[in-house]
């Protein structure tokens, strides 16, 4: 892994933005619905426009980062969070509220893709285990922003703190127009041949597809298992929001760990036993009787999904070096797809079947990237 410098630096500090963006409107949902009077479908079209604005998000950095650089595009980004963050604290009409919204899920799409893309070009060697590492800054981002409003709401309210975040995020906008980036990669144009060209490259769509299920099972843990243990066990709201911070925070403490323990094993031994743990994880969990046991199988489940991301996008800047922002983007958007449709589908399945299918949901996606890793561990072979 690289040595910090001010542009990884730079990277984490955005992808530290991020974390905070996306989980806020979760945080402040019941506010807002009371605040707005939002009735159901009001309050599913507000829910959904964020990962819409994500999917654009990541749909446009990849070209732009290898046209332009990353510099102006991160910042940028950063505006936007900032812009929307107090936007949301201060307006009172909803269509307004949905622009904001939207305006958070674009930048942070931006910033989620572009800081990976960064990361792996500026990694020569151990590209999973700088991306690892940089992961670590959206867990922190992710899971300060619920701390920070259950701990202030009742002196300050979640109006006043949204603008406090909204303004303290000019700080690193302006840390980040301070570091000196990387020159574009294609500053004479992008070879739009071979861009088209990499929609067709078997490992691109691999690894996206890959992707597609490990972001489907990251959602159906974030988005369900409270959900989950309410329904099966009985448990206050309290312990299952408890369970869900700890899986995340597992989550991060493994990328914390994954540059060590890839001086002993390799990327594909370690995604190896991740699928595994999660396999592990989602069968302890459907077996489970008691808060225990659900809380352990959602901890070895976080353990488990803490490597997908970072190892495979390492494959994909490995592979794709002098286009790896639009390679990243094209990923991006291929796994964002896969937690839009595998959670809308686990929806229909379980007003169906029920809520206590939901590990089953999750350890069939397990069981399919198992499939996806080896056939791309074949092909990483052939090209090494």
């Amino acid at each position: 892994m690289n040595k910090i410098n001010p542009v990884f630096a730079a990277a984490c500090i955005s992808l530290l933005v991020f974390g905070i963006t996306l989980i806020t409107l979760g945080s402040v949902l019941p506010e807002l619905t009371k605040a707005f009077s939002l009735d159901g479908i009001q309050t599913g079209t507000l829910v959904a426009i964020l990962p819409a604005g994500i999917l654009c998000g990541s749909l446009v950095f990849g070209p732009i980062a290898d046209r332009y650089g990353y510099k102006f595009l991160l910042a940028i980004s950063i505006f936007l969070s900032a812009v929307g963050l107090i936007g949301m604290s201060s307006l009172q009409l909803l269509p307004a509220l949905y622009i904001c919204i939207f305006i958070i899920g674009f930048g942070g799409g931006i910033i989620n893709g572009g800081t990976s893309a960064l990361v792996s070009d500026i990694s020569s060697t151990n590209k999973g285990a700088s991306l690892s590492v940089l992961g670590v800054f959206f867990g922190i981002g992710a899971l300060g922003m619920p701390l920070l409003l259950g701990l202030l709401s009742d002196s300050l309210g979640p109006s006043t703190i949204l603008k406090w975040v909204g303004a303290i995020m000019f700080l690193p906008l302006i840390f980040v127009m301070t570091v000196k980036f990387p020159p574009a990669k294609q500053a004479a144009g992008l070879p739009m041949k071979e861009v088209y060209s990499l929609l067709t490259q078997p490992s691109l769509l691999l690894t996206g597809f890959f992707l597609f299920f490990q972001s489907g099972a990251e959602g159906l843990v974030n988005n369900w298992s409270t959900s989950f243990l309410q329904g099966k066990l009985n448990v206050t709201n309290q312990q299952s929001l408890f369970a869900l911070s700890c899986s995340i925070a597992g989550l991060t403490a493994m990328r914390i760990l994954t540059p060590f323990i890839l001086k002993k094993s390799s990327s594909f031994q370690l995604l190896t036993i991740s699928m595994l743990m999660i396999l592990c994880g989602s069968a302890l969990l459907y077996f489970a009787q008691s808060y225990t046991v659900a809380f352990v199988a959602l901890l070895i489940t976080g353990l488990g999904l803490s490597a997908g991301f970072p190892l495979v996008l390492g494959f994909i800047g490995q592979l794709y070096p002098t286009l790896s922002g639009t390679a990243f983007s094209i990923a991006f958007v291929i796994a964002l797809t896969g937690n839009i449709l595998i959670n809308y589908f686990t929806g229909i399945l379980v007003k169906t079947a029920g809520i206590e299918q939901l590990p089953l949901f999750t350890a069939l996606c397990s069981l399919i990237m198992l499939i996806i890793l080896q056939r791309i561990w074949s092909i990483m072979k052939k090209q090494s």
